[in-house]
């Protein structure tokens, strides 16, 4: 899975990132919200010094551009796209699809206000997903601009529409201190709001980048991410999988001058790997076999091991993935088990006759057939395969 991903975000030119499992306290309280401090792990280390588990990656990210690309330190170009799959962690209570330990998988693009940035993003998520298999999922998007002038505690209760409903929303709005007519225009006003004319580029570029329309569609009362994205948002949501989204994203154009002094635009997303591995168990989209072992080298015995050592380095050698089997006191039939158990496709057995002919008995075992064969024969049948 992590191999897919990487390949379709180096694609679009996305290049790899790492930053450290621990940052400076500083570096990352306050820029998630209230909610998000309460759940960060946080700590002194043996040094005094109090730092954190990363929470996310894109305030590592952050920090990062605005040590490295600042004005006297152009050590990265403009704009900069990165991708970054590595765990963070979060001290929630455990449910399906949330983990207090979990890998998130990001691609940001930094230091451009660029409306096609944005609708890259969103196909580079959506290619992501075709990757891995995935065929019916929806993209929800939204424009942040369109809550201007409503009040943040409406805003947070609208976001739950989907959870709650219409009524549990209206009566948090109210208990929150806001009047119910008032409650009742606010949410109706979202409900009708038109997509903002950034939107409306962003869907015809979309378009352009072979992103079906059918799979993402304007959705007013998404509101994710108060306290940092400025206009666009998202989500992706797949179709039979109830444990909530696997991806967020947006623009968020005032995070990295929190650590700069200067507004440095970005755009990018999160994909939750845990749950989109469960989406697909579940969706039955991983492949029967997945080991990418060809051939196992077994050891006739002691005095044979060198002959299937070098016949394991020649496979290997040839691009062929090839394991050899590594005690040559275990028997050949346990060995051959060895490789069932792990789906390995074949067996190569070099007992005494094949050592003294030059050959090799290449075993297929799902079928159980097998002929003995020249080693040129056997590195031709798998370097063609």
């Amino acid at each position: 899975m992590i191999r897919q991903l990487a390949d379709v975000f180096e694609s679009y030119g996305f290049e790899p990132l790492e930053t450290p499992a621990l940052e400076y306290e500083e570096v990352l309280l306050g820029k998630y919200g209230e909610e998000g401090d309460k759940i960060m792990y946080r700590f002194e280390d043996l040094g005094g010094r109090k730092v954190a588990l990363r929470y996310d990656q894109t305030v590592p990210l952050a920090r990062v551009v605005a040590q490295y690309g600042s004005t006297g330190s152009p050590q990265l170009p403009f704009p900069f796209k990165r991708y970054q799959i590595q765990p963070v962690w979060r001290a929630e209570n455990t449910q399906k699809g949330r983990f207090r330990e979990f890998l998130q998988c990001d691609a940001d693009a930094v230091g451009t206000k660029s409306v096609l940035s944005d609708a890259e993003v969103i196909a580079v998520a959506a290619k992501a997903l075709e990757k891995l298999g995935f065929k019916n999922f929806r993209i929800l998007i939204n424009d942040r601009s369109i809550f201007k002038n409503i009040p943040p505690i409406a805003i947070r209760a609208i976001d739950k529409l989907k959870k709650i409903g219409r009524e549990k929303v209206l009566e948090e709005m109210v208990q929150k201190g806001i009047k119910n007519e008032q409650a009742t225009y606010i949410l109706q006003s979202i409900e009708q709001a038109k997509p903002t004319e950034r939107l409306k580029q962003i869907f015809s570029s979309l378009e352009k980048f072979g992103v079906e329309p059918l799979k993402y569609e304007f959705s007013p009362t998404l509101a994710r991410g108060l306290d940092y994205y400025t206009s666009t948002i998202f989500e992706i949501e797949i179709d039979g999988y109830t444990a909530g989204s696997v991806c967020g994203g947006g623009r968020y154009d005032n995070l990295i001058g929190m650590f700069s002094g200067k507004d440095t635009p970005a755009v990018g997303f999160a994909f939750g790997f845990d749950r989109l591995m469960e989406a697909m168990e579940e969706l039955n989209l991983f492949p029967n076999n997945l080991t990418s072992t060809k051939i196992l080298v077994t050891i006739f015995s002691k005095e044979l091991k060198e002959k299937s050592i070098e016949v394991s380095s020649e496979l290997r050698s040839n691009g062929i993935n090839t394991e050899l089997y590594p005690d040559e006191e275990v028997k050949l039939d346990k060995q051959l088990k060895y490789a069932d158990q792990k789906n390995i496709p074949y067996a190569v057995i070099i007992g005494p006759v094949e050592a003294k002919n030059n050959t090799a008995t290449l075993k297929n075992l799902k079928t159980g057939d097998q002929k003995t064969i020249s080693k040129e024969e056997l590195l031709k049948i798998f370097s063609f395969a």
